[in-house]
């Protein structure tokens, strides 16, 4: 395949590059640092300097020409405000959505994050600060732009919360899961795993939530 990954020098970005390029996919990542091509093009990947906030579909479009997927997994930061979580984690992901299906990319996954149903309709649920709601509503928005969408098969990916701590290789993913953590480097396996029935038309469920568990990843992919 031919995958282009926007905010591609994010942590699961990098573990995603490794693993398709080691199997022998194209990888293009997308990153707003010039500092950080190094990092990706020692992976065996190409890699582009985009700013998502100020680019326009129509020249994201070339860059995504003849690609089989593209994946989100940019994000506005942690020490960011609310005002880029819109415009990166909701704007770019519809940016990117337009771009490729200007660019006729079949398949899109959007790794999107758990809790956003707690903001739907409009929902404020307590305890949550004023930047993470932002956050939420900003990938609730997105999820629904992309999903009804009919120039793309979207995928929608929700893990719980990221750990650093090494690959188990087994899962737990559904359309809904009780809250917890899952590896980073197993969230890179299911996208993987994912883009590869995309790209096929053997779409999965649309919208999926992810965490450590007991299935093995290949399993529990299929079982979706």
């Amino acid at each position: 395949m031919r995958i282009v990954i926007a905010g591609g020098h994010g942590q699961i970005a990098l573990l995603l590059a490794r693993s398709a390029v080691s199997r022998g996919d194209e990888v293009v990542g997308l990153v707003r640092n010039p500092d950080h091509v190094r990092d990706l093009e020692a992976l065996g990947e190409q890699a582009l300097v985009r700013d998502l906030e100020t680019l326009d579909a129509a020249t994201l479009a070339g860059d995504l020409a003849g690609a089989d997927a593209v994946v989100f997994l940019a994000g506005a930061g942690p020490d960011s405000g609310a005002s880029r979580k819109d415009t990166v984690d909701r704007g770019a992901a519809v940016l990117l959505a337009d771009a490729a299906e200007r660019a006729a990319v079949p398949a899109y996954l959007l790794v999107s994050s758990m809790g956003v149903e707690q903001v739907r309709d409009g929902a404020t649920p307590d305890g949550v600060g004023e930047v993470f709601l932002a956050y939420l509503r900003a990938k609730l928005a997105a999820e629904e732009d992309l999903l009804q969408r009919s120039g793309l098969r979207v995928g929608v990916l929700r893990p719980g919360a990221l750990s650093d701590d090494v690959a188990t290789g087994r899962v737990r993913l559904a359309p809904s899961v009780a809250r917890g953590a899952v590896p980073r480097a197993d969230v890179a396996a299911v996208c993987l795993a994912l883009l590869d029935r995309l790209v096929d038309g053997d779409g999965p469920t649309r919208v999926l939530e992810l965490v450590g568990g007991d299935a093995p990843v290949a399993d529990a992919v299929a079982a979706v």
